[in-house]
């Protein structure tokens, strides 16, 4: 399995860079993610959605929650989504949480 080298630490990765082991994550990783994704910070509003994405991600057997399940369960709307995570928040979002790649997601 390919490593990368992410906040100084090496992490499993997929051939998409998307984290295979959410035990490595931390939020310095997330952070530089982010800055990866085009995000230069991240606010309270964007933790919010990490860490009920990571918190739920334990219920589903580890996989990553979709764009409904996010809306639904933070009480962020799609738009405010979109906004805090720009073209593709739901992959954004896994991404920087070191999720796994969304179902459904191309």
């Amino acid at each position: 399995m390919p490593t990368k080298t992410i906040a100084g630490k090496v992490v499993q990765v997929n051939d998409e860079g998307f984290m295979t082991d959410p035990n490595e994550w931390d939020k310095d990783i997330a952070a530089e993610i982010a800055q990866e994704e085009g995000l230069t910070e991240l606010t309270e509003a964007h933790w919010k959605v990490i860490d009920w994405s990571r918190e739920t991600a334990k219920g589903l057997n580890g996989k990553s929650p979709t764009l409904r399940q996010i809306t639904t369960g933070t009480g962020v709307s799609t738009k405010e989504l979109f906004a805090l995570f720009p073209k593709g928040p739901a992959k954004k979002v896994a991404r920087i949480s070191g999720l796994g790649k969304p179902e459904g997601c191309v």
